[in-house]
């Protein structure tokens, strides 16, 4: 049986495992439910299971026995990741299987656990042909709570023995079911958070002229950051900076001491990431200055670049077209905007992040919700392919490393 057809053999399974994830969700790193799902899923496969210490993470490893002649050395190793957690949004779509706490898979992490379960039921089915192993990464607090860095650090790149070989993730949106793409080199943007405080000298409202007002000074600090974006940074090498939160004082009549004001900001390399740094904080910090303020600049990177290594990324796009077809396997032109968590992985090891459409094709495409809406519906008859996907990505990678006969 082709793992295709495997794929689609277990697709009733790979739905109901999906719906009843989706109707239970869990965020951030602690998620006892959903790991409990994800092992009773994965019970009676071959698989040497480890769980997180820092988080409800999964760890599974299959461990291949066709290894012509046994091989010298350690088997080669090849990772796949899924992520588990929801996100904090009350869903909207009517779904009869919906969420109905505060609570939502409105990115498709449901969908990613339920094809990696597959993938591990199709590989262990075919262990014999397999010259190396697979670890399967389940991990919790992908949006926004930096789950991989957690995973990294207890060491599962290495939890097969020696470091994986290359890494393989897939990640649903509302496009058009069933079409894979990928590129090589940065596929999706690293996130940084950036906050200023303007320190002023508060008073009352009515006497401006005795108090050296933050309020103003903030808000030309935010047409100053997007001047400089547009002027500083080239525009083959797009940011985006997104200021969103802007406080101040507590009534009508005062002028405070202090304003701050945050948002996102959204890198394609790391060249432009240290460009938008250091000119952030030079222009904050010379904007109220000019003012006779302060301000304080707080720049973290949350999340790297998502860069696919070449190789990976070609070998990906060839191995999904001969699964699926070349009419359902797109390189696609240019990075995406979001940003995603599987680039600790990516920054660590070789490998590549695939996109699959999972769009509902009862809704017309310009009237279907993006990830991160309570309204977002994704169709889980892709969950076949998907499974089938992942396994074929680990099947060719191990059949690469083994040696020629």
């Amino acid at each position: 049986m082709t793992f295709a057809a495997a794929g689609e053999a277990m697709l009733d399974e790979l739905v109901a495992l999906r719906r009843a994830i989706h109707a239970d969700p869990e965020v951030g790193l602690e998620l006892p439910r959903t790991q409990r799902r994800v092992l009773d899923a994965l019970e009676g496969l071959p698989l040497e299971i480890a769980l997180g210490q820092s988080t409800t993470s999964v760890t599974a490893v299959l461990r291949g026995t066709g290894r012509a002649g046994g091989g010298a050395g350690p088997a080669p190793a090849v990772l796949l990741r899924g992520d588990m957690d929801a996100l904090p949004l009350t869903e909207l779509t009517g779904l009869d299987y919906a969420a109905t706490g505060e609570a939502m898979h409105a990115c498709g992490h449901d969908l990613h656990m339920a094809a990696l379960v597959g993938a591990a039921r199709i590989l262990g089915a075919h262990r014999d042909e397999l010259p190396g192993d697979v670890v399967f990464m389940f991990q919790p607090g992908e949006e926004g709570y930096g789950g991989a860095r957690n995973m990294i650090a207890e060491g599962v790149l290495d939890a097969a023995g020696p470091r994986i070989v290359a890494a393989y993730a897939t990640h649903v949106s509302p496009s058009e079911r069933g079409v894979f793409s990928t590129r090589e080199g940065t596929l999706a943007s690293g996130s940084c958070f950036l906050t200023i405080t303007v320190r002023g000298q508060g008073g009352h409202a009515s006497q401006p002229q005795d108090a050296v007002d933050p309020v103003p000074v903030a808000a030309e600090i935010i047409l100053a950051l997007q001047a400089m974006v547009t002027r500083r940074i080239s525009v083959f090498d797009p940011v985006v900076l997104s200021l969103t939160q802007l406080s101040a004082g507590q009534t009508h009549n005062i002028i405070p001491d202090s304003a701050t004001l945050s948002g996102t900001v959204r890198v394609l390399s790391n060249e432009s990431l240290e460009i938008v740094r250091t000119e952030s904080q030079r222009v904050a910090q010379g904007v109220a200055a000019a003012h006779g303020c302060a301000a304080e600049v707080d720049f973290r990177v949350d999340y790297p670049v998502t860069v696919n290594d070449s190789g990976e990324a070609r070998r990906a796009l060839a191995v999904l077209r001969e699964l699926v077809g070349e009419d359902r396997v797109i390189e696609a032109d240019h990075p995406i905007m979001p940003s995603e968590d599987f680039s600790y992985v990516l920054d660590a090891v070789p490998g590549a992040f695939v996109m699959l459409g999972a769009g509902d094709p009862s809704i017309p495409a310009a009237e279907r919700a993006n990830n991160h809406s309570p309204r977002v519906v994704f169709d889980d008859s892709v969950l076949g392919i998907e499974a089938a996907a992942l396994a074929s990505l680990a099947r060719a990678r191990l059949a690469a490393e083994a040696p020629a006969v």
